[in-house]
């Protein structure tokens, strides 16, 4: 009798990936507080360049965005603020993060989120063959075609990453 892997319960990211067809492999794993990429890449045993943080930032207007940003390299905001015509972006506090994106802050996931807003991506993210990217909840990640990214979000490449 063959075993399955536990079930994870839907999210609104994986029912969205699911209606539009959407390959993925599912990583769940034990959440640390503040651990963040680097720690579900090392409880994951993933690369941490391929695992993908969803970051909800804002510009001087306070609209929001999100960014797609390697789980080892930090945004250069004044990088991002220039190619996408902003006077300045800054990262939301938590609390503001959550209300635009209806997730909490550590389980973001970039698809289906609340609130629509523009999503830009580290471009080199785009040359990856596959990517560990959250999937809606603390704790589970979704390994997908970064390509993914760019079709069901509509994501625009940016170049800002700084090493961290």
């Amino acid at each position: 009798m063959s075993r399955k892997k536990a079930h994870i319960s839907e999210t609104p990211a994986t029912q969205l990936l699911r209606a539009a067809g959407v390959a993925f492999t599912e990583h769940p794993y034990e959440y640390l507080e503040h651990g963040g990429a680097q720690h579900s890449a090392e409880v994951l045993g993933l690369d941490p360049f391929s695992v993908v943080k969803t970051l909800v930032m804002q510009d001087q207007d306070a609209s929001p965005l999100i960014v797609l940003m390697h789980g080892n390299r930090t945004v250069s905001t004044k990088n991002l603020a220039r190619q996408i015509g902003a006077k300045s972006v800054e990262p939301c506090k938590p609390e503001v993060a959550n209300r635009h994106s209806g997730y909490m802050v550590g389980g973001t996931s970039p698809f289906a989120t609340r609130r629509a807003m523009p999503v830009y991506i580290e471009s080199t993210i785009l040359d990856l063959p596959k990517i560990a990217i959250n999937g809606g909840r603390r704790g589970y990640l979704v390994g997908i075609d970064p390509q993914v990214c760019m079709r069901l979000l509509d994501a625009k490449a940016v170049q800002c990453a700084l090493a961290e």
